[in-house]
């Protein structure tokens, strides 16, 4: 029997699609292995967000050859699309599979394994995934692809177009989430609210028909752009349904000025409407405050000391997230935010991070707080820490008790 490792870096999308080769090369035969065992197959999904991504990508490459040297290593993901040759030059790689090439990984791995050639170029524009197995929740892919052309971001390049399944094909894959006893999934994309690009169909009619899935009890929305989050949307999501009430929502800067420069589709008015809209509908006296995770991305080109001062103080006075997910920028080649001369010092970004760290645990701790003594409902998971477990609040509370086994996958109420 082969062994098989997987190695997957960067986003929860990767996360659902590594999962989904591992449950086909699975049925096929494969043994799956820590890849720090060793093995004679690697797969290696990667992620190009940022330079440090590329960095890590290459280096666990190089280190899996060290380790196994005679091993067959196979990679894919958005590093994979964007710099194909350099990573092909790289000892030990067998091959390189992009955007458009995912359908092919597990019968071209399953060929190569037993002595044949595979499916030269790819054909599939949309590879279906979600994550299953050690969890009690699921990353179920609904969407792929991007045609917002950020200033800033490469994804557009690495992920390609918008695009997607029908709902059609998508409701027999949280049917079959559901069929494995998992209750709760986490709806991905690259933009995951621009769904419907390909079908003709819209997210709010996605959400709606996942609704009615028998089994699934929780539901996030992993990542939604402010301006495709509609407040009809927001209506429908807070009169009852099995969506929490835990948004993820990318701000990148809390200035005009940054994010018209980085060519985003809203401004920090209309930012901060959403904002108050969601609180207004969702929050009930007594009740549980709304978890909002925030990306921002500090040093992009041309913010000054008194711009970022702008997103600081709109953090802090306005959107008072739960967490804030902080990136110092990176610079990307061929985006237009990587021509210009007026890049931003790295000691400034790393003081700026600095600066959004400490605010985001203020806020944090701020937000435990404001939750205290609030009835919520836990799903257990099954890892067991030094003799305790762990699981999430609605609105994304981590909850500890003493480990017991019958209570995995279990949603049950706590008082926080």
């Amino acid at each position: 029997m082969k062994k098989i490792a997987f190695i997957t870096l960067g986003c929860k999308l990767n996360y659902a699609e590594t999962s989904t080769y591992e449950r086909e090369l699975l049925k096929e035969g494969f043994e799956a292995v820590p890849w720090s065992k060793g093995a004679d197959v690697f797969l290696v999904n990667t992620c190009t967000v940022t330079e440090h991504s590329d960095k890590k990508s290459r280096n666990i490459i190089r280190k899996l050859h060290r380790l196994s040297p005679d091993a067959s290593i196979y990679v894919t993901g958005c590093y994979a699309q964007l710099k194909k040759a350099e990573i092909e030059a790289i000892e030990g790689v067998a091959r390189v599979f992009g955007a458009t090439e995912k359908s092919l990984i597990v019968p071209t791995i399953l060929s190569q394994v037993k002595g044949g050639e595979c499916c030269g170029e790819g054909l599939g524009t949309f590879f279906p995934a979600y994550s299953s197995g050690e969890r009690t929740r699921s990353f179920l892919k609904v969407q792929d692809g991007c045609d917002y052309k950020c200033h800033y971001c490469t994804v557009p390049y690495a992920r390609g177009e918008s695009r997607n399944i029908p709902i059609a094909e998508i409701i027999p894959q949280a049917e079959a989430i559901a069929a494995e006893g998992i209750k709760e999934i986490v709806i991905t994309g690259v933009n995951t609210g621009d769904f419907g690009r390909s079908s003709g169909e819209t997210f709010f009619e996605l959400i709606q028909k996942l609704n009615s899935v028998e089994g699934i009890e929780r539901y996030r929305i992993s990542s939604i752009e402010p301006n495709l989050l509609t407040e009809e949307m927001v209506d429908w999501i807070t009169s009852g349904t099995k969506f929490l009430p835990h948004y993820h929502i990318p701000l990148q800067s809390g200035c005009d000025t940054i994010l018209r420069e980085m060519g985003r589709r809203y401004d920090t008015a209309a930012f901060a409407r959403k904002i108050q809209y969601i609180r207004e509908k969702s929050e009930k006296p007594g009740g549980p405050r709304v978890f909002f995770g925030i990306d921002v991305i500090v040093g992009f080109p041309g913010e000054t000391d008194e711009l970022f001062m702008e997103t600081f103080n709109f953090l802090k006075d306005v959107v008072k997230p739960a967490f804030i997910h902080i990136f110092p920028y990176s610079r990307r080649a061929g985006t237009p935010a990587a021509a210009r001369k007026d890049q931003v010092q790295d000691s400034k970004k790393t003081e700026r991070v600095r600066m959004l760290e400490e605010l985001s645990a203020k806020l944090h701790e701020e937000f435990i707080q404001s939750n205290s003594g609030v009835r919520e409902k836990v799903l257990f998971e099954s890892t067991d820490r030094n003799g305790m477990m762990e699981g999430y609040t609605g609105n994304y509370i981590r909850v500890a008790r003493p480990f017991d086994e019958g209570m995995i996958g279990n949603i049950v109420d706590v008082i926080l």
